[in-house]
Order: structure tokens, then sequence, then C-alpha cells
């Protein structure tokens, strides 16, 4: 069977693939268009977030048996037409559930703490101490929403702090000795933090907005290491803006390419809303990289290895 590989992974995918007995072909520059004319020529197509895998596409691959997608979700392919062509689909939230919880604590005990502005004002000779007094993290009412591979991490983190995890779910019946399953009534009503660990689907799109915000009986801290998209950045800036939401660590931004490579799908002037993020002191920002640790790359070549294997 011949794979394409379109994004650069780790090497143990090349390797193991190829003691396996796959033939590997690799071609990390090349147009979509061009990969389009040639996909017909593969069993298997590896990627990473390069391209959208659209109807046109799969249309194209008509030898094509599997996509692996090296991350946690499938937004960049169309699941339903693929499957309904046959084409198996294998993604790896296993490969950096542990990074991403590790990221999401780091940006709430940072907030916490105000680390950003601390720093900042150290390194320029400012020593205030009373001004940066800190928070801590146990007693309080930590809410998660979305309890798959990455929710399910990011609350095991939290095990030894002595907070109260909590957690909602479309799915029912599945909470372990982490966390809580409750109402999404029940963790506005609760909730002194909350988490987002959802995929990008017509429900979460747009889901923190200023209705949802206002549900919310106390004021939060708001961790993204989701999708972007999933929050109206225009809606959480006023929202910090009144106090509604008291601080953001947001690993993902709405302006995201949906490659998740570069920032801004087009050229223009930063957002005004985008603006305001970069220059208050209680939001912190990262470039997508709450999976995207040394770890996770071997992590996430091995689980699409071990799942290619399992079915080829």
């Amino acid at each position: 069977m011949k794979i394409l590989h379109v994004d650069r992974n780790h090497s143990l995918m090349l390797e193991q693939l190829q003691a396996y007995g796959f033939q590997n072909d690799e071609d990390y520059n090349s147009a979509k268009s061009e990969i389009e004319d040639k996909i017909s020529n593969y069993d298997g197509l590896i990627i990473r977030s390069r391209f959208t895998i659209d109807q046109t596409f799969l249309d194209a691959a008509t030898n094509l048996k599997f996509i692996g997608r090296l991350g946690a979700g499938l937004e960049n392919i169309d699941t339903a037409y693929a499957e309904k062509k046959g084409i198996q689909l294998f993604s790896a939230p296993e490969g950096n559930r542990n990074a991403v919880g590790e990221h999401a604590l780091g940006m709430l005990l940072s907030l916490f703490n105000h680390l950003r502005r601390a720093d900042q004002e150290v390194r320029n000779g400012i020593w205030k101490r009373e001004e940066n007094r800190g928070l801590e993290l146990e007693g309080k009412t930590v809410g998660i929403i979305g309890f798959g591979n990455m929710g399910k991490a990011f609350a095991k983190k939290l095990r030894g702090f002595d907070c109260e995890v909590i957690f909602y779910d479309l799915k029912e019946n599945i909470a372990n000795q982490d966390a809580r399953q409750v109402s999404l009534k029940e963790l506005q009503e609760n909730a002194e933090v909350l988490s987002l660990h959802t995929p990008l689907t017509s429900l979460t799109k747009n889901m923190i907005n200023s209705d949802f915000i206002n549900q919310f009986k106390n004021p939060f801290w708001l961790i993204n290491t989701a999708r972007g998209k999933s929050v109206v950045t225009k809606h959480l800036v006023s929202a910090l803006k009144s106090g509604a939401i008291l601080g953001a660590g947001l690993d993902v931004l709405e302006y995201e390419k949906s490659s998740f490579e570069n920032l801004f799908s087009d050229e223009h002037a930063l957002p005004e809303a985008f603006q305001y993020l970069i220059e208050t002191d209680n939001v912190l920002l990262s470039p997508h990289i709450a999976g995207w640790t040394i770890e996770s790359k071997e992590k996430l070549a091995q689980v699409i290895v071990d799942k290619i294997k399992q079915v080829f």
C-alpha cells in the first residue's frame, strides 16, 4: 500500500510504516491542486492541517482507503463524505491530551498569580508585591465543557489541587473519579473557572458569546485550548471590560487560519478586539501550542501508526 505524507511529522512514522511494508511518499510543498492531481495513486494520506479535505479532493482520491490526521480533531476533513466513500479516518487525541491538560493548567496558574505582569514589571525594575497578590486554586470550582480526551486530561491534572471539578458534556453518564457531571445550568451557576475542551462543530462555533457569558452567576476565568472560533472575541472583550470574565488564557484565537499555521486569514489591520487582548495584562496568549510538545509529537505519530496497523 502507498501512503502520501503531506505534513512533516515525527520520523518514527515513516520508519515504522516502512517496516510494516507500506511505501511512503513525501510531498510537503506542492499546492493542494497538485496533490489532488495525484492522490488517486495512493491508498493512504497522512495530513495535519495543511489544507482542507473536501468533496472535490475526495472524489479525486479514487483508491484512498484511509486518512490519518496528526491531531485531535477532524474538522479539516469532510468526514461524512469520506465515510460515505468508505474511507477510514484516524485522528490522535490520545497523543496530545496530556500536553493540553498541562498547558491549560499552566495558563490558569499563571493567570491566578499574575505571572505575565509580574515578570514584565521585574524586568523593568518595578517591584510590586501587594498589587500582584495571587489567588489559590484550592477550594475553587472549575467547570469543564467537553469531557473527552482533553477534558479528562485537564481534570486529572486538577486532582491534587483540592478544588471541585465539574463538567458538562452532551454524552451522558461519563463521569469519573476526577470530575462530576452536571447540567450546563448547574455549571454556569457554580463555576469560577471555565475551560473549553470541545471540537469545532455547529454547536460549539460562537458558543462563548454574550448570552452564554451572562448566564454565569459568578465572574469567572476562561481557558480555551480547544478551538478559537468557539469564542466570539468581541463579546469576550466586553466581558473582560465589565468584569464578567476576570481573565482569559487563550491558546487559540478566532482569527486563526484554518490550517492553524498562521494568525490571520487575510492581510489586514489588527481587529480592535484583538488589539485589546494583546494590551491587557489579564489575558495570556499562546500560538495554538497546547498540544505541541516534544513528547506529543512522538505520541501523535505513534497513535496514528498503531491505528493504521490495527486495520490494515
